[in-house]
């Protein structure tokens, strides 16, 4: 394939991307545009950095039907469709099960699952306006384990089967599901962490590394492309392998360290 060609493969789509004022949403919208897609980066907050041609703010709380309803009905009128998806905002919750107080977890629920659902429903119809879609769930490595981060992997789990739903229910209106995990992604999520927890982290990832946004962005664009169109209900971990090995790397190194 030509760079021209996969300079324009997102030509003429536009593209919701949620939680993309910073971060990996930030990196999805930006790698979205420069592939031709009209990006509607929508966030909570106020537009937060200057963003490239093709990608416009609009503030969003994902967590408010209402708010889906008026951002909706806005990109309808300006551009007549909705051709992709991205449920890519997110908060981090840290509290462990016997710590975390029911207003915390209603909070990381309606954040981390109940946005991207309310992001299906009012998306959905304008996609079946042409027959087809993609929509692409951010998760996390949090909803393939028993995180102790109690309700963020609630929410993340409950994200995994929202996914698998909508690709069963979506499919026969044209609309693809898939649904990506990733690893230890560097973003302002993560910067809040003790060097101490992410020196350990690191030692988990085979490649060695934290991920970056750019990592990440890549995946977002094929699975929104007519390149993976017949790629539906998939689960894509992007974590320099730390999914792969189960736990076991801390093992393996000490093996090897003793062998030595």
């Amino acid at each position: 394939m030509s760079d021209h060609a996969v300079a324009e493969r997102m030509q003429g789509k536009v593209i919701v991307v949620t939680g993309a004022s910073s971060g990996q949403g930030f990196a999805e919208a930006v790698a979205l545009a420069a592939e031709g897609a009209t990006v509607i980066a929508a966030d909570i907050k106020a537009e937060l950095a200057p963003y490239p041609p093709g990608i416009i703010h609009r503030q969003l709380d994902i967590g408010q039907p209402e708010e889906w309803r008026k951002l909706t009905s806005w990109v309808a009128t300006e551009f007549g469709q909705i051709d992709g998806l991205v449920n890519n905002a997110g908060a981090p919750v840290r509290d462990r099960l016997l710590d975390v107080p029911l207003e915390t977890w209603d909070r990381a629920i309606r954040i981390n699952l109940t946005g991207a659902m309310l992001g299906i429903q009012n998306v959905a119809p304008l996609m079946t306006r042409q027959g087809s879609g993609s929509i692409v769930n951010v998760a996390s490595l949090a909803a393939l384990s028993g995180m102790f981060t109690a309700a963020y992997t609630a929410a993340k789990w409950g994200m995994r089967g929202l996914s698998r739903v909508a690709s069963l229910e979506l499919g026969p209106l044209g609309i693809r599901v898939n649904t990506i995990f990733p690893g230890f992604v560097s973003t302002p999520m993560t910067a809040t962490y003790q060097q101490d927890f992410v020196d350990i982290a690191v030692r988990e990832i085979p490649l060695g590394r934290m991920g970056l946004p750019q990592d990440v962005a890549p995946l977002v664009v094929f699975l929104l492309s007519d390149a993976s169109a017949w790629i539906s209900g998939a689960e894509i971990s992007v974590d320099g392998g730390q999914w792969a090995h189960g736990g076991t790397k801390s093992v393996s190194d000490l093996m090897r360290q003793t062998a030595l």
